[in-house]
């Protein structure tokens, strides 16, 4: 009852280069391995279901739904952000998941990484999720 957000970035030669492959640090829930824990590495993203619905029908149980997946991209410096979400960006519209909204840039104090922020929008059938 989710959309295959990783396994479509895993798919991709430029998001493997970005984010690894052993892990691939796109982490889901918004949460990821925190600094100085196993597997914490930057860049990594992280994404999570923001709204969703499933597609109505007069004449059937529906068949397939809409999710709107958040993706949240962190780096060390804006242009590694933007470079990773352009890659995300690029591998989910290969797959005709369009993205609908940039959510913003943001410079986080706390972990000192620059963030930049988007949503996709996927439209599977309930036999494949």
């Amino acid at each position: 009852m989710y959309p295959p957000v990783f396994e479509i970035a895993k798919q991709s030669a430029a998001v493997l280069a970005a984010l690894g492959s052993n892990p691939t640090r796109l982490w889901p829930f918004a949460i990821s391995p925190q600094k100085g824990t196993a597997n914490y590495g930057v860049p990594y993203a992280v994404h999570q279901l923001i709204y969703g619905a499933p597609v109505l029908s007069l004449s059937c149980v529906p068949n397939t739904d809409n999710f709107g997946i958040q993706i949240d991209v962190y780096a060390d410096n804006a242009t590694d952000a933007r470079e990773v979400a352009a890659a995300l960006r690029d591998a989910y519209e290969a797959s005709n998941n369009p993205v609908v909204a940039w959510n913003g840039e943001d410079w986080e104090p706390s972990t000192g990484l620059y963030r930049v922020s988007f949503t996709v929008e996927f439209w599977p059938d309930r036999a494949t999720t």
